[in-house]
């Protein structure tokens, strides 16, 4: 799995809150980070390798070779900064630009619900984007936790879904790897 989404939308909170359940309220700029995590989802065993990549622009050839290899994206943005989504539209096309193809398994992440103050891109308009790409959507907050395992597990179903439909002769496998960057 690969995190993408512009610095400060909390990519490196929600993967943290994901893999040990913690909340860390400190912004420290990732250049890389990678986790791994083994869950079950949909009754099968599967080990994620899971990659927080650099928001600055300034990395952004790192982040690209992880869009390359990356099998599913969490694409994030703050629901505070509607730079950040605006951001997301471009990523999601990045992505797809990057891997030379018209489809990937990916979910549009709004962080920060617990921010509802501050709020300025509105739930609908996260929606309607989720409806236009034919994606999974949710709104999460690294710091209650609220839907940070159900996105995670999502792309995960995504991925699986993906992989069904371009080899439906494939017999399913009991447990698999998942490289999410």
């Amino acid at each position: 799995m690969v995190l993408v989404g512009i610095g400060g939308v909390g990519k490196s909170c929600l993967t943290i809150q994901y893999i040990s359940g913690q909340f860390v309220d400190d912004y420290d700029p990732t250049l890389e980070d990678s986790y791994r995590k083994q869950t079950t989802v949909e009754n099968k065993e599967c080990i994620l390798d899971i990659f927080d990549t650099a928001g600055q622009e300034v990395f952004s050839a790192v982040r690209d070779q992880y869009m390359r290899t990356g099998d599913g994206f969490l694409v994030v943005y703050s629901i505070t900064l509607q730079d950040s989504f605006d951001a997301a539209i471009n990523l999601h096309e990045h992505i797809l630009q990057i891997k030379d193809v018209d489809k990937v398994p990916f979910v549009l992440i709004g962080n920060k619900a617990d921010l509802d103050d501050a709020r300025e891109v509105p739930t609908d308009r996260g929606k309607t984007l989720s409806d236009e790409l034919k994606c999974p959507f949710f709104e999460t907050s690294a710091k209650t936790s609220k839907n940070v395992a159900e996105s995670f597990q999502e792309l995960v179903k995504e991925v699986n879904k993906f992989r069904n439909e371009a080899d439906p002769e494939k017999p399913p496998k009991k447990g698999f790897r998942c490289v999410l960057l």
